[in-house]
C-alpha cells in the first residue's frame, strides 16, 4: 500500500463513523439546522422582509416564506449583483455559480463562506466512505481526472463567478494536487472538443485510477481514448477501479461505459447541484442515495403533483412517505430561501433517508392529461432494451399534438448504439412498458385520445452534433429527457437517420 492510500484509510474510518452517527439523528439535525439558519437569516433583507424574528417553529417559516423557483428569486440575486450586502446571507456571497440548463437562461446562485464546505467536504466524504465500505484506497496513490468546466473566474460585483465544477476546482486539497489531471491549462479551454483532445494528450499515458464526470461526456472521453490507443479504456489504465457520475441517471449509459472500459469497477453516484450537494451513493449494489441531512441545507419535500398549485403542501424529513414522487424544496446557508431546485426525488428508504432522482419538474409531459416523468420513460426504454439485447447512446421524447387527422401521440428520439431487430416490435414493448409503469397513459391508449408512442432513429453522434450546435457541448450540460412542447424536438429533426 502507497503512501496517500496509507494516510487515507484512518481518515476514512473517522468520516464513516461521523456519518453512521448522523445517519441515526437525521431529523434532530434538520431540525437544528432551520433554527440556526432563521437565526442568521434575520438580519438579512429577505429575513426582515419575511419577519423572521417572528419565525420560532417550521409551521411559521412555512407561512412565513413561499416556494419559489429561480425566476421568482431573481430580484434577490440581482441585488446581489449590484453589490449589496446582507441580502439573502449576512455579507456578501464568496461565489456566484454560473449555471444554465439546455431549455433554460443563465442562472446566478450564490454560495458563502458558509456552504462552500458543503459542496467540497460532501464529494470528500462520498469517497472516504466508499473507502471504508469496500476497503479499496489505492485510487489515492494514481492519477484522478473530473471533466469538468473552465475554473477561471469573472467578477460580478467583485464576487468571483463561474461554473460550479471551476468553482470546486480551486478548492481541491493540496495533497491531491498531484493526482489531479487534466491541467489547470488544459481545464480552462472552452471549446470541449478541443479541451477534450488535449485531456487524451495529457492522460493516455498515465496511471488513471478514478475518472469522474457527466456519463455521456465520459463516454466522448472514452471513445476517443479507444480511437487513439486501439485498446479498451481498462487496458489502458490497468489500475482504474472507481467511476464517480452525477447529473443523470447513469442507467442509459451503463452498459456502453462498461463495455468501453472492459471489465467491470465500482461506481459512485453522486447528487450535486450549484444550490447544493444533496446526496451520494453511501453502499455499493445498494438502492439510492444517502441524504445530506447535516451540511447546511434544510430540506423540504412537495409532492410532486402539487408543486404549481398557490398553497402545495409543505413536509420536512421526519414527514415524508416512501416512494411518493416529491418536488425538492431547499433553504440554505447559501441564502436560498423556500428554493424549488427543479428536481424531483422519491424515498426507497427511511431509516437511512436515501433517495432516488426521478427526473425535472419542468420535464414531463402532460399534454393530455398523463404528466408522465423522467424515470418512467427511463425505466420503459431500458427495460425493453435490456430485454432485446439493444444499446441506446442517448434520447429524448415530446408530444405530437398536431397529426393532420390521426391520433396524437408521444415521440421519442432515439440514438441507438445497437439497433433493434425489429423498431416497430421494439417500439411496441417500450408502449407497453409505458403503459404498465403509468396508469394515466394507459387510461388514454384504452380511451382511443393517444395511439402508442413512436420512436425516431436518430442518427449516429445527432445528439452531440445538435448539443453542439447550440453551445451546450460538455461540462455540465445534460439532454432533458422530456419537454412538454416540441422546441427540443424540432430542432433534433434534422439529426435522424
Amino acid at each position: 500500500m502507497k503512501f496517500k492510500s496509507l494516510l487515507a484509510k484512518p481518515f476514512a474510518s473517522i468520516v464513516s463513523s461521523k456519518i453512521r452517527k448522523e445517519m441515526q439523528r437525521a431529523v434532530e439535525d434538520q431540525d437544528a439546522i432551520l433554527e440556526d439558519l432563521v437565526k442568521t437569516g434575520r438580519n438579512t433583507d429577505f429575513g426582515k422582509e419575511h419577519n423572521f424574528d417572528a419565525i420560532h417553529t417550521y409551521n411559521e417559516f412555512k407561512a412565513a416564506v413561499p416556494i419559489r423557483d429561480y425566476e421568482q428569486f431573481k430580484p434577490y440575486i440581482n441585488k446581489i449583483k449590484e453589490g449589496r450586502h446582507h441580502v439573502l446571507w449576512k455579507g456578501q456571497p464568496i461565489y456566484l455559480a454560473k449555471t444554465s440548463g439546455t431549455t433554460s437562461g443563465i442562472k446566478y446562485i450564490p454560495i458563502s463562506k458558509e456552504s462552500i464546505s458543503n459542496h467540497i467536504d460532501t464529494a470528500r466524504n462520498a469517497l472516504l466512505y466508499y473507502m471504508s465500505e469496500t476497503g479499496n484506497s489505492s485510487f489515492a496513490d494514481g492519477k484522478m481526472i473530473f471533466l469538468s468546466g473552465s475554473p477561471e473566474l469573472e467578477r460580478i460585483a467583485g464576487v468571483p463567478t463561474g461554473r460550479l465544477s471551476g468553482i470546486v476546482n480551486h478548492h481541491v486539497p493540496r495533497y491531491l494536487r498531484t493526482n489531479q489531471l487534466p491541467s489547470y491549462e488544459t481545464n480552462c479551454i472552452e471549446d470541449w472538443e478541443t479541451k477534450l483532445d488535449q485531456i487524451v494528450e495529457e492522460t493516455i499515458n498515465q496511471d488513471m485510477t478514478l475518472i469522474s464526470g457527466i456519463p455521456p461526456w465520459v463516454q466522448m472521453y472514452f471513445d476517443r481514448l479507444i480511437a487513439r490507443s486501439g485498446k479498451p479504456v481498462g487496458e489502458l489504465f490497468k489500475n482504474l477501479d472507481l467511476l464517480v457520475y452525477g447529473g443523470v441517471n447513469f442507467e442509459p449509459y451503463r452498459a456502453k461505459l462498461m463495455e468501453s472500459i472492459g471489465r467491470p469497477i465500482h461506481t459512485i453516484e453522486t447528487f450535486p447541484a450549484s444550490e447544493g450537494f444533496i446526496a451520494f451513493q453511501d453502499v455499493q449494489g445498494g438502492e439510492g442515495l444517502l441524504l445530506n441531512t447535516n451540511s447546511g441545507i434544510f430540506f423540504e419535500f412537495v409532492p410532486a403533483q402539487e408543486i404549481f398549485n398557490e398553497k402545495p403542501t409543505r413536509l420536512s424529513l421526519k414527514e415524508v412517505e416512501l416512494g411518493v414522487n416529491y418536488a425538492l424544496i431547499i433553504n440554505s446557508n447559501a441564502g436560498l430561501w423556500g428554493y424549488n431546485i427543479g428536481d424531483t426525488v422519491k424515498f426507497v428508504s427511511l431509516n437511512p433517508y436515501r433517495i432516488v432522482v426521478t427526473g425535472r419538474i419542468k420535464h414531463f409531459i402532460s399534454a393530455f392529461g398523463e404528466h408522465v416523468i423522467g424515470e418512467e420513460v427511463e425505466h420503459s426504454l431500458m427495460k425493453a432494451a435490456g430485454e432485446e439485447q439493444v444499446r441506446i447512446t442517448e434520447f429524448t421524447v415530446a408530444p405530437m399534438v398536431q397529426t393532420n387527422g390521426e391520433l396524437p401521440y408521444h415521440e421519442w428520439f432515439v440514438e441507438f448504439e445497437t439497433m433493434p431487430a425489429d423498431l416497430a416490435t421494439f417500439a411496441a414493448r417500450v408502449d407497453e412498458n409505458l403503459r404498465q409503469k403509468n396508469i394515466y397513459y394507459d387510461d388514454l391508449l384504452t380511451g382511443n385520445i393517444l395511439q402508442p408512442l413512436k420512436i425516431r432513429p436518430v442518427r449516429r453522434q445527432g445528439f452531440i452534433d445538435y448539443m453542439k450546435s447550440i453551445g451546450k457541448l460538455g461540462g455540465q450540460n445534460k439532454v432533458p429527457r422530456l419537454s412538454n412542447d416540441r422546441t427540443f424536438a424540432e430542432q433534433l429533426m434534422q439529426y435522424l437517420q
